[in-house]
């Protein structure tokens, strides 16, 4: 029988490792706890949740999160199975006993015959089959030997602009157009006059910024430039900057604006827009209220907060197959934010789906992967689909196809998204007889 090397227990190891060993294949699992730990992790037990006990919505008809909370249950996800048996209040969001999730986890994952257990770091990459899970912490040497695997394109910090949704901006403040009038038109231009500006910076040099590891702040700051510290540097800094308005006519003026904040297409399908030049590190709370000063950005809804923090992460759409196997060696698979995805269920569903697909492979199946239609292979997709600016992505309705049909209406289209996806999920266990022969059957609820 084949043995499969998981190296990482977080989130997304244990998905994989627990998918593999409850479908009868041999799991090789690999820590440094309790040894050592990263300088992140305190606790000696697996799939330890470091900055928040919350995997956020629960929500399965109007939040992305929620949604593929939904799909991964009905795909068996030990993640999600442990999160709901270890919940605490928290409203509408799913937050859990973090040390009895942890704790629950690793006793499931001792308790499968099928898994042995190694604790000790991994230096190079093993023979047969591997899934790289290690995380945002990846310690040096096995850095150095993914970086001989993906040449130059392994990145090691997480300097993101926001991204909002299309339809929450508002084009009574905003028009389409390119610099000088050279290009497509496709940036979507918001203007702001000389009293909604200086209101900006000053809200923007004054706002809370969210707290940074000692082994974050050098590497970061060095490597990308947050707005707010830029418009520190002087009151007209960003308008020399990201807010240049230069070659920019506004057709309610025919001049150009005083400040001009341009957001290019993150999509293909143009659903999703990224604020261009608006890597931050200020908190989510603090972003959605100064940028809410932008008047085209009022009412914006964000996919994706900025974020600045250490995240080794590999240029997926240049080195990975949609199964998450390597290009170059698909024995070779990677999960969790190594891979680009962003957030704690984000990266579990990675290890769930990278469990399914070796399975897959090494059990003679026809390869099927989960359809686009879902969060789950809408977020393999993104990842995976050619961006010369690719950067971390979470779970967002923005990333999925648009429907057959307009619907105006949003929260009707969240909905009508969402019970989409969850056709196309129990199609895919029942085509895939994902459960059959396993003793570990998920319960949907």
């Amino acid at each position: 029988m084949q043995k499969v090397n998981v190296i990482g227990a977080g989130l997304a190891g244990v998905e994989t490792a627990y998918f593999l060993a409850t479908h009868g294949i041999k799991v090789k699992l690999f820590d440094i706890k309790p040894k050592s730990f990263t300088p992140a992790h305190t606790d000696e037990n697996f799939a330890e949740l470091v900055c928040s006990n919350s995997l956020k919505s629960n929500d399965i008809f109007g939040n992305a999160a929620g949604l593929l909370k939904e799909e991964m249950r009905r795909m068996g996800s030990i993640t999600m199975s442990v999160a709901d048996k270890t919940r605490v209040p928290a409203g509408n969001a799913l937050a859990v006993n973090r040390v009895e999730f942890a704790k629950q986890i690793t006793d499931r994952i001792k308790a499968q015959e099928n898994i042995e257990i190694v604790c000790e770091e991994v230096t190079k990459i093993p023979k047969g089959n591997v899934v790289i899970a290690t995380g945002p912490l990846t310690t040096k040497p096995l850095s150095d030997k993914i970086s001989e695997l993906v040449g130059e394109k392994l990145h090691f910090f997480d300097a993101s602009a926001p991204i909002v949704e299309k339809d929450s901006i508002d084009f009574d403040h905003a028009f389409y157009g390119d610099r000088y009038g050279k290009g497509n038109g496709d940036h979507v231009n918001c203007p702001m006059n000389k009293e909604e500006y200086v209101a900006f910076i000053e809200a923007l040099t004054s706002a809370e910024r969210a707290t940074l590891h000692d082994f974050e702040n050098k590497e970061i700051f060095e490597g990308c430039m947050p707005i707010e510290i830029m418009a520190s540097r002087g009151k007209d800094t960003l308008r020399f900057g990201p807010l240049k308005p230069v070659g920019l006519d506004d057709p309610k003026t025919g001049r150009w604006p005083y400040a001009c904040l341009q957001l290019r297409r993150e999509d293909e399908n143009g659903e999703m827009y990224n604020l261009v030049g608006f890597q931050t590190n200020l908190t989510f709370a603090e972003q959605k209220r100064v940028f809410g000063i932008i008047p085209a950005l009022k009412q914006a809804e964000y996919l994706r907060y900025g974020v600045m923090h250490r995240n080794t992460f590999i240029n997926s759409p240049e080195v990975l197959n949609p199964d998450y196997s390597l290009k170059a060696d698909d024995r070779i698979y990677f999960a969790g934010q190594i891979t680009g995805v962003e957030g704690y269920v984000e990266s579990a569903l990675s290890g769930l789906m990278a469990g399914i697909y070796i399975w897959q492979k090494l059990s003679g199946k026809l390869q099927t992967l989960v359809p686009e239609y879902t969060v789950a292979g809408a977020l393999a997709k993104y990842i995976t689909t050619p961006n010369k600016d690719f950067q971390p992505m979470n779970a967002n309705f923005g990333i999925l196809p648009p429907m057959d049909r307009i619907i105006k209406d949003k929260a009707q289209k969240k909905h009508a998204q969402a019970e989409r996806s969850l056709l196309h999920v129990d199609q895919f266990v029942k085509e895939t007889k994902l459960w059959q022969n396993s003793w570990a059957q998920p319960s949907v609820q």
